[in-house]
């Protein structure tokens, strides 16, 4: 297969070699230059599918000067772009080297394939005709509230990617955001213990806490419930509802979000209803 000099986005297995598609190993093998993000990592692949390349360093620490010279070489050659597994600038800093090329009119094409986004929605029997990927949820408890509580009311599945050791401490950020929304976790996918588990976030918070996940992992949380009517008895339903797994405080930050009003105020009610 002949392909043309450019730069060409290419998906890898996310688990399974057997993933590969035969397009991307006709077109790691007629590169010139493969960008990794790690060597160690795509070493193996290439090593699994019989392939010696010359492998550039290309990861989150990589600046100008090695765009430039990447795109450059992709005027006259095959440059392939690939991450540690599955597509390329889902949550990694490729959009920066496909932004310089397309400003420095190098045609730019895609050797699509696994994505752990993807994989996951299409198991976890959550909708999935609106979601929105979130990249990492933050480690710190704070800042990780904060983009919960952004998020609260986008009418979307929400998906994320976590790390085994935070799942648990997530998922009860969750459960105290956003009360007893439906969760998924979809763990190891497409490797010998791929697991996907749906509950309430409070659920699946006491199961990883009690034996913490490794693996890779997706986290996908189901959208808000349709049909909020902004009124008083509404708002007062809310804030019942919230107050059975949050506090107070929190309840008032979450409802004053959700219906646009001021937190002091909700605060204030919600007291009141508390000590009713």
């Amino acid at each position: 297969m002949m392909f043309e000099s450019g730069l060409y986005v290419v998906a890898t297995p996310i688990g399974n070699l057997a993933d590969m598609s035969q397009r991307a190993i006709d077109l790691l093998e007629a590169a010139e230059i493969v960008a990794v993000e790690d060597s160690r990592v795509t070493g193996k692949l290439l090593h699994h599918l019989g392939l010696k390349k010359k492998m550039r360093r290309y990861n989150d620490h990589s600046g100008e000067a090695e765009r430039e010279s990447l795109v450059a070489a992709a005027r006259g050659a095959v440059v392939a772009l690939v991450s540690d597994a599955g597509t390329p600038l889902i949550s990694d800093p490729g959009y920066k080297l496909v932004r310089s090329a397309r400003a420095a009119g190098v045609p730019v094409y895609t050797i699509p394939g696994a994505s752990a986004v993807t994989a996951a929605l299409s198991i976890c029997g959550l909708p999935t005709d609106r979601f929105l990927f979130a990249g990492f949820l933050p480690n710190k408890a704070k800042a990780r509230v904060e983009t919960l509580e952004e998020l609260g009311q986008v009418k979307a599945t929400l998906v994320f990617y976590e790390a085994g050791p935070r799942l648990a401490a997530s998922l009860s950020a969750i459960a105290e955001t956003y009360g007893d929304r439906e969760v998924a976790v979809a763990r190891e996918l497409t490797k010998k213990f791929e697991e996907v588990v749906t509950g309430t976030a409070s659920e699946l918070a006491a199961r990883y806490a009690a034996q913490e996940p490794k693996g890779e992992i997706v986290l996908i949380i189901g959208p808000p419930a349709d049909g909020v009517a902004y009124d008083t008895g509404d708002v007062d339903a809310a804030l019942r509802e919230a107050l059975e797994t949050m506090s107070a405080a929190k309840a008032a930050g979450v409802i004053a979000k959700r219906f646009g009003l001021e937190r002091s105020d909700v605060y204030a009610r919600a007291t009141q209803l508390k000590s009713q």
